[in-house]
């Protein structure tokens, strides 16, 4: 499984309105010059989020976007599924219930099961805040002499 520039720009993009959010709407050009990422790619990434209403946005003199609620409600997992389309390993388990007619014999399905447990488990159990409070945790102890 390999994570698209998408999903990884959306977390980058939903990260930077976190870590901005007492600043009430952000600019996407403002985003997108902190992240060194492009505008243009940023604005085909927010219908995706906007859709799933996790952005609320404002239009007009100091529009942008900001995220609909806290930084906690918001997990790796549900993000990267909405962007990337899923998180299954392979293809038999993008669907569900599997109806591939190998799967009651495939003995490599519980292989790409439990991968796909591990994953989702993992991903779901790091919130947008987790993040941002690692990020601090980090930068707790530089110093500059």
């Amino acid at each position: 499984m390999k994570i698209s520039t998408k999903g990884r720009y959306a977390l980058r993009m939903l990260l930077d309105l976190a870590e901005h959010q007492s600043e009430g709407f952000v600019a996407l050009k403002d985003v997108a010059a902190r992240q060194h990422i492009s505008k243009k790619y940023l604005e085909q990434i927010v219908p995706i989020l906007n859709k799933s209403n996790i952005l609320k946005t404002n239009r007009g003199f100091q529009g942008g976007y900001r995220l609909a609620k806290s930084p906690d409600n918001f997990t790796v997992g549900e993000i990267l599924r909405l962007t990337e389309g899923g998180l299954s390993p392979v293809a038999c388990l993008e669907v569900n219930p599997n109806e591939c007619v190998y799967s009651s014999e495939c003995p490599t399905l519980p292989i790409w099961q439990g991968l796909s447990r591990v994953i989702n488990e993992y991903l779901d159990g790091i919130t947008l805040q987790d993040i941002l409070d690692s990020k601090k945790e980090r930068g707790k102890y530089d110093y500059i002499i």
